[in-house]
């Protein structure tokens, strides 16, 4: 009775006990943190918080719906043909498309000649395109259908359908190609001048074998230029930059903004692989659309031109110029010898400020500006030279058909290592008349060839092997030997900014002219 009595207590104690410890950890708010770590309870953010994120995935959910089934793939076919004595590389661009850096890959399996063949086969390259019309007519890049003997176009709902190319321009990288039918699914264009960097896009099209793949990201730049990939004169500088994931196979699709426009043709990415590394680049709608309707209209692209070679100022370009700010574009030489340029009165090494009454700040603005002319139309161009403010008026002419490919520097001709300039930390040579005979050089322009540059001298970056030193500047004293070209630099200190007229062979025949200008070193 007692050993009763006794478990009856202890039993009555606990539980008072236990009572009383739940009281007290509810009071400390303990009991919330055991439960949230037994994971009974499942934490989750209201509705109005996630709202915003929930309206963004369901517009890009919408625009993916109603863009894809106007995107197509190309399978683009070429008979190879047998070359005797000659055998292409692999991973070589196809003969016409120019020499690729690395870095700078293009979004297919290019075509490749393999070397003597008994028989014909054939050879595909792949990439993107979207229809733009409901009568059949697409957007492309040109590099995807460069050189093709057929071109088959695939949609969506697995549709394939015989193309015919229209019309191509390798200067902007666009093509036009028909399919035969009715009541396509189109794309509606946007307006690329008003895109805002940080704007949400999308990019659609077939990367790697995946058909119609979506991948989103921003605008990360516009008005990019891409160096090493300008492959001539009238090339432009003027792509959208993105971080939308695009890899090879993207070639020709659409970039599209939030409102569900294509703004771009996705054409070409930066990378040391050769596949996404956060950055792609887009042909603006605009300029494609241009090209699109000259194609269609006229089989050929009318483009007005001012009829020099630009670039971008540099810190230097802007001291000698006189110029409190770093923008504007920079002349380097006339296109032929009836540029409407030199006609007007500009000169190698002028700062164009202002086009048609618009400040221009890189060459892709200018760029924009031009080619929404036409040729024979008249404009006003600012210009600072030497400190001085200029104002020209110019007509434009047509851009010439045949542009030349900027040459790279040909290992057969590149001398012995020579002396060192310490204060440009260049070596040069006379123009050897093997070279002015390769190049069909003209009298004027043979000057002294670079054949090397030192790493980390200010000649770094503003003079390439095989560009030939013609002028001193302002004074357009000419430089026609070594003991010229150390002659000029005789009275030169460290700090002080040298301008030269330099030629640019281009493969074939020809160049252009290109002011450079390098703030000199200490000698060594």
């Amino acid at each position: 009775m007692i050993l009763h009595l006794t478990r009856t207590r202890i039993l009555a104690v606990g539980t008072l006990a236990f009572v009383g410890g739940v009281f007290f950890a509810s009071s400390m708010n303990w009991t919330d943190r055991l439960f949230a770590q037994a994971g009974t309870t499942a934490a989750r953010p209201s509705q109005e918080q996630v709202q915003t994120l929930a309206d963004a995935s369901n517009a890009f959910v919408s625009i993916s719906e109603h863009i894809t089934p106007a995107v197509v793939s190309i399978q683009a076919e070429r008979d190879a043909r047998a070359r005797p004595n000659r055998r292409v590389p692999q991973q070589q661009p196809d003969k016409g498309q120019g020499q690729i850096p690395p870095g700078f890959e293009e979004f297919f399996r290019q075509f490749q000649d393999q070397g003597p063949q008994q028989q014909p086969r054939t050879q595909e390259s792949s990439g993107s395109g979207f229809v733009v019309s409901r009568d059949g007519y697409i957007l492309t890049n040109n590099h995807v259908v460069e050189g093709a003997d057929r071109v088959k176009v695939a949609m969506q709902d697995r549709r394939v359908f015989d193309a015919r190319v229209i019309g191509r321009d390798p200067t902007t990288d666009v093509a036009v190609l028909k399919i035969e039918g009715r009541n396509f699914t189109a794309v509606a264009f946007g307006d690329d001048e008003k895109v805002r960097i940080g704007e949400w896009v999308l990019a659609i099209g077939n990367p790697l074998g995946l058909d119609f793949t979506v991948t989103a990201g921003i605008v990360s730049a516009k008005g990019r230029g891409l160096q090493g990939l300008t492959r001539t004169n009238y090339d432009i500088s003027d792509f959208i930059q993105t971080d939308a994931a695009i890899n090879p196979g993207n070639s020709g699709g659409p970039l599209v903004n939030a409102r569900g426009e294509v703004i771009g043709i996705n054409s070409a990415i930066a990378s040391q692989t050769g596949f996404y590394s956060g950055y792609g680049f887009a042909i603006p709608i605009t300029l494609a659309k241009q090209v699109m309707d000259d194609l269609i209209a006229h089989g050929e692209v009318r483009r007005a031109v001012i009829g020099v070679s630009i670039g971008e100022v540099f810190p230097e370009d802007a001291a000698v110029a006189g110029l409190s700010q770093i923008a504007g574009v920079k002349v380097g030489g006339y296109s032929s010898a009836d540029s409407p340029a030199l006609r007007a009165g500009i000169e190698p090494g002028d700062i164009i400020t202002r086009v048609d009454g618009k400040p221009v700040a890189r060459v892709g603005q200018m760029q924009r500006i031009v080619r929404s002319k036409k040729p024979g139309d008249v404009i006003a161009v600012e210009a600072m030279r030497y400190g001085t403010k200029k104002t020209f008026s110019v007509r434009l002419t047509a851009a010439p058909r045949d542009n030349g490919v900027v040459a790279a520097a040909d290992d057969e001709l590149l001398p012995e290592k020579q002396p060192m300039n310490s204060r440009l930390g260049i070596a040069v040579e006379p123009v050897s008349a093997e070279l002015v005979q390769a190049a069909r050089m003209p009298e004027e322009y043979r000057g002294v060839r670079v054949v090397e540059i030192d790493a980390g001298s200010p000649s770094e970056n503003r003079l390439t092997v095989g560009d030939v030193i013609v002028q001193l500047l302002p004074s357009k004293k000419r430089i026609s030997s070594t003991a010229d070209l150390q002659e000029a630099l005789s009275g030169v200190s460290a700090g002080d900014i040298v301008s030269f007229l330099v030629y640019r062979p281009v493969r074939g025949g020809g160049g252009t002219t290109q002011v450079v200008n390098i703030r000199a070193q200490a000698g060594r």
